[in-house]
């Protein structure tokens, strides 16, 4: 956990694309939203770890947004409970409860669905916000945490400054 943390924190002060960071972002919040016990939220998570983006934020994306999806279920389940009773798309559902393996996902489950099509949704805006605040940070935060004395008295330490020197070189 420490370790992704720090991850994280080199890849926000880094020359890190915000892209990568802001996709992480996004993806962690989809996954967090939805609930753990379907093949649906592992097909999604396993196919998201080939795709390039800042792992660290996508874990700790994905354990912060876990901790808050409780709260949205009841929303999550109207809206899941809403798209899957439209009778247009009755036929369908029922189509893809008869192929093997599909039932697996729970996509039939309100919460499941619901949490789905809420993350989705939220993708573009987070994604956005993501891109917005690491710019504010990069142009604002790191030249001020950079001044402090801390920050000065930790890249003054001699493991430090040999660790950062390899980094860089």
């Amino acid at each position: 956990m420490v370790k992704a943390i720090v991850t994280l924190f080199k890849a926000l002060c880094s020359n890190t694309h915000p892209g990568e960071i802001a996709h992480a972002v996004s993806i962690g919040l989809l996954l967090g939203l939805m609930p753990k016990n379907n093949l649906l939220w592992y097909l999604v998570f396993v196919f998201c770890l080939f795709v390039r983006f800042n792992k660290a934020a996508y874990l700790l994306m994905i354990l912060f947004s876990s901790a808050v999806s409780v709260a949205f279920d009841p929303l999550f389940d109207r809206l899941g409970y809403a798209f899957l009773t439209i009778p247009s798309l009755a036929d369908f559902f029922g189509r893809l409860l008869d192929i093997p393996f599909v039932a697996f996902t729970k996509f039939n489950n309100s919460v499941v669905c619901g949490s789905f099509l809420f993350g989705l949704l939220l993708y573009i805006p987070a994604n956005v916000i993501a891109r917005l605040l690491l710019r504010l940070w990069r142009r604002h935060a790191v030249p001020v945490l950079r001044q402090t004395p801390i920050i000065k008295a930790i890249g003054n330490l001699p493991l430090i400054a040999t660790i950062a020197g390899k980094v860089q070189g």
